[in-house]
C-alpha cells in the first residue's frame, strides 16, 4: 500500500516591520536629496564643480593613508587605536622640520634632540634639492612614528592583550594625550608653516581656469605607490600571511608557527609607518600643521576606517576618497561650519542601513 505523505507547509511571507520600511523610505529621500543638489551643483558650475572635487580627492587619499592604519591594527586585534591621528601630527612636525629646518629631530617630554641633516629648502631651491628633502622627510617621519607606534604597542597594549576591551581602549586614549603633549612641547601650541616647496604649477588648465595641478599631482605620486606596496605586502608576502592569519585565529596561528607577538608588532609598525608617511603628504600639500591636528583629522580618518568597512583595506581607500569628497562638496557649494557635522550624518545614516559599512568589514570564516 503507497503511504501517502502529508503536504508540505507552505511557506509563509513575512511582511518587514513597519520601521524598516521606514527607515529605507527616509534612506532614500536622503540619498536622493543629496544627488539632486550634487547634480545641480555640478550643471550650475560646472569648472567650479570639477575644481572641488579635485580637491576633494586629493584630501581623500591622504585621509586613506591614516584610515588604513586604523583598519590595519582593528583588522588584528580588533582595537581602535586612538593615537593613531597624534602619531600622524607628529608626523607632519617631522616633515617640517626636515623641509623648514633642515634637521632630524626626535621629541622628548622635556627637550628635543637635534641633528642637521642639510634638508632646509625653500621655494627658489633647485629640483634636486626638493627632492632630496622630501626623501629625507619621508624617511625619517615613517621611521619615527613606525617606532612610535610599536612602543606604544609593546608598552600600553600588549600587557593589555588578554583584559577586557576597555582596558587598552582606555589606554589608547591616554596615549593620544600624550603625543598631544609631546607635539604641544615639540613645536608650541601655534600653527607651524610648512616651506611651499611643491608648485601649483596647472596642469589641467581650460580658459584659464586651473583644474590640476602639480601639487595635486604630488599626492597622487606619493600615495598610490604607497598603497599598492601595502596592498602586496599584506596579499603576497610572508608577513602579510601571517597578518591575515593572525587576524583570523591566533590561537590557530601560534600552533602553526606564526609568532603572533611579532605579527601585531609587525601590524602596529606598518600602521606607524603609514602615519608618517601621510603626514608628510599632508605637509607638503596642504601647507600648515598644529598640535592639535591629529584629533581632527585622526577622527575623520577613523570615520573613513568605519564608512568604508572597518578592517576591510578597500573600504578604508573607499571611505577616505568619500569623506575627502563630502568635504569638499560641502566646503564648496555648501556651508564649512557645518561639514563635520554632514560627515558623521552620513556616517551614521550608512551604519543604520549597513552597520558592517559600505565594503563590509572582512571577518573570519564561520564568524
Amino acid at each position: 500500500m503507497t503511504e501517502i505523505s502529508a503536504p508540505a507547509p507552505l511557506a509563509i511571507r513575512r511582511r518587514p516591520p513597519t520601521s524598516d520600511l521606514l527607515r529605507w523610505v527616509f534612506g532614500a529621500l536622503i540619498l536622493l536629496g543629496l544627488g539632486y543638489w550634487l547634480v545641480s551643483s555640478a550643471v550650475d558650475e560646472p569648472s567650479r564643480f570639477a575644481q572641488v572635487t579635485v580637491i576633494g580627492f586629493s584630501n581623500g587619499m591622504i585621509y586613506a593613508l591614516v584610515a588604513l592604519g586604523y583598519t590595519l591594527v582593528y583588522g588584528i586585534i580588533e582595537l581602535i587605536n586612538f593615537a593613531h591621528g597624534d602619531n600622524f601630527m607628529l608626523g607632519t612636525f617631522e616633515a617640517q622640520s626636515v623641509i623648514g629646518d633642515g634637521s632630524l629631530q626626535l621629541p622628548l617630554l622635556f627637550f628635543t634632540i637635534s641633528i642637521p641633516v642639510g634638508t632646509a629648502v625653500t621655494a627658489d631651491s633647485s629640483g634636486i634639492h626638493k627632492a632630496y628633502a622630501i626623501a629625507m622627510a619621508m624617511v625619517f617621519a615613517t621611521i619615527l612614528c613606525l617606532a612610535i607606534n610599536v612602543a606604544i604597542e609593546r608598552i600600553g597594549y600588549k600587557p593589555l592583550r588578554n583584559q577586557p576591551r576597555l582596558a587598552p581602549l582606555i589606554t589608547a586614549i591616554g596615549f593620544s594625550f600624550i603625543l598631544q603633549g609631546i607635539g604641544l612641547a615639540w613645536k608650541g601650541e601655534g600653527r607651524i608653516s610648512v616651506p611651499q616647496i611643491i608648485p601649483a604649477t596647472p596642469i589641467i588648465e581650460v580658459d584659464g581656469v586651473v583644474y590640476y595641478t602639480v601639487r595635486d599631482l604630488m599626492v597622487l605620486l606619493i600615495t598610490i605607490p604607497v598603497l599598492v606596496a601595502l596592498t602586496w605586502l599584506v596579499r603576497a608576502t610572508k608577513p602579510g600571511k601571517a597578518m591575515r592569519a593572525t587576524a583570523q585565529d591566533r590561537d590557530a596561528s601560534a600552533m602553526m608557527g606564526i609568532s603572533v607577538d611579532r605579527t601585531i608588532s609587525f601590524t602596529f609598525a606598518l600602521g606607524g609607518a603609514l602615519a608618517g608617511a601621510g603626514g608628510v603628504v599632508y605637509a607638503l600639500y596642504i601647507g600648515t600643521t598644529h598640535f592639535q591636528l591629529g584629533f581632527r583629522l585622526g577622527l575623520i580618518a577613523f570615520t573613513a576606517a568605519v564608512l568604508g568597512g572597518i578592517g576591510n583595506l578597500s573600504g578604508a581607500v573607499l571611505g577616505g576618497i568619500l569623506i575627502g569628497l563630502i568635504s569638499a562638496y560641502n566646503d564648496g557649494f555648501g556651508d564649512a561650519r557645518w561639514t563635520y557635522t554632514v560627515i558623521f550624518v552620513i556616517l551614521i545614516l550608512i551604519l543604520v542601513f549597513r552597520p558592517s559599512g559600505l565594503l563590509g568589514e572582512e571577518v573570519p570564516e564561520g564568524q
